[in-house]
């Protein structure tokens, strides 16, 4: 009896394709909505446009924010590491009054805790804070870095509009202050930017409500030096003139030490 001999036919031309241009289709558009959902709900990027947090984050860094960890528990990812927001933690979120408006300052004070400025010194809960990333009043050619009793000694000053507060803290924030500390009430976080003297932050417009809070910066993907006035300037010119200057200068302005550069 003969070995059977197995034989393949050759593939038609129906087998050859693969994919059909529907199919093609349907793959982009699958990988656009899981990458649409990734930097939706997962991760965001943002660009850092003025010197509040320097020298933590400079103006022109490109920032990658986790938006899951600060995120309310969810049933269907019991994976994820979830945390509430702690002191210190570098958080994006949207300005109180302001819902169109992300902001990035660091968590001073949590629920419950007391705080007050003495000379531009942090005091939480009555014990000054080493904070060597903050910059501190000091005398120099710059008149924004001079003693302000408003800004330095908070909240022994009352907040006023004259001192760039805003009309609804100044009425809230005595409701707050108990013998000489501001007291951060439930539900809400005290935060204030590193760059001390440049930086309007809670001493001006008061508590960041936790559900204002999108996420923390988790690293620097991408720095280009940029000036400080670039984000007052909004026409489509301007925009159109400092990406053209971004393609002339990519290689020698960008600060390529800070890629992935982790925040802290």
């Amino acid at each position: 009896m003969e070995n059977a001999v197995e034989t393949k036919q050759p593939a038609t031309e129906a087998q050859q394709q693969t994919e059909t241009p529907l199919e093609s289709l349907a793959s982009i558009c699958t990988v656009l909505a899981v990458g649409l959902f990734v930097m939706t709900f997962i991760f965001q990027n943002f660009e850092i446009p003025s010197g509040s947090m320097m020298n933590t984050l400079l103006i022109g860094d490109h920032v990658l924010v986790d938006r899951i960890s600060f995120a309310p528990k969810t049933a269907w990812a019991p994976f994820v590491h979830y945390r509430d927001i702690e002191r210190g933690d570098i958080i994006v979120f949207l300005k109180p009054g302001e819902p169109d408006l992300f902001l990035v300052k660091r968590t001073i004070g949590i629920p419950g805790d007391r705080i007050h400025l003495d000379h531009g010194v942090v005091y939480l809960n009555g014990v000054a804070q080493k904070e060597p990333l903050a910059v501190m009043p000091h005398d120099d050619d710059d008149p924004q870095n001079a003693y302000t009793p408003f800004r330095d000694d908070f909240p022994a000053t009352p907040a006023s509009t004259d001192y760039g507060a805003t009309a609804t803290w100044s009425e809230e924030m005595p409701s707050h202050v108990v013998n000489g500390d501001l007291v951060v009430p439930p539900g809400k976080v005290f935060a204030m930017g590193d760059n001390r003297t440049h930086s309007l932050d809670g001493r001006f417009w008061g508590f960041v409500p936790r559900e204002n809070i999108v996420g923390r910066p988790m690293f620097v993907y991408w720095s280009f030096q940029t000036p400080a006035d670039q984000m007052d300037k909004t026409s489509v010119g301007d925009r159109i003139g400092f990406m053209g200057h971004i393609l002339i200068h990519i290689f020698d302005q960008t600060r390529w030490k800070r890629t992935l550069h982790i925040i802290r």
